[in-house]
């Protein structure tokens, strides 16, 4: 079983350097085309199947890969971004922040713990191993969701995973 993994393009926070977390936002111009630059790369790829998380801008992320191709799109709510609670909107930089992402039991204030998240996030990840045994994924989420999808298959210290960053439309390969 092969999982491919994508973060979905460009947002105007993206750009400002603010956590997006569950704000709901569109990918703008740049996000548009970095989806187009990922379809192309991905062209070649046997998907049997695209998961998505249910945000716009992954779902417009999806749709922009899957043009042409026709490629099954399931939404899938367990990969919707983290909830950074009271730093929605806060710079990426913000020491309350950065503080709270080093904490993985510690949910952010009004949101989620890493731990719960990797909950709901594993728990996709065994569900697909299962269900579509044999093929290959797309997933196409978030940043948050793609260093929790990193550590269930790659061990990381607490230093690896709170450093660990994916690009707007980067593309990972796992086996799995």
């Amino acid at each position: 079983m092969k999982f491919y993994v994508t973060r979905h393009g460009e947002t105007a926070w993206n750009r400002e350097n603010k956590v997006c977390g569950v704000t709901d936002l569109e990918l703008n111009e740049t996000g548009r085309k970095q989806a187009e630059k990922t379809a192309e790369l991905l062209r070649e790829k046997e998907i049997s199947r695209i998961l998505c998380s249910p945000m716009r801008r992954a779902q417009e992320t999806a749709g922009i890969i899957n043009a042409g191709r026709g490629l099954p799109l399931l939404t899938d709510v367990r990969l919707r971004e983290q909830d950074y609670g009271i730093f929605e909107g806060a710079p990426r930089d913000d020491s309350g922040f950065l503080s709270h992402k080093r904490m993985f039991a510690t949910r952010y204030p009004g949101g989620e713990s890493h731990m719960l998240t990797a909950g709901r996030v594993y728990s996709l990840l065994e569900e697909a191993r299962e269900r579509y045994a044999g093929e290959s994924l797309l997933l196409v989420c978030h940043g948050g969701i793609c260093r929790i999808i990193e550590s269930y298959f790659h061990d990381m210290t607490n230093e690896e995973f709170f450093c660990f960053s994916m690009k707007n439309c980067e593309v990972r390969e796992y086996e799995g």
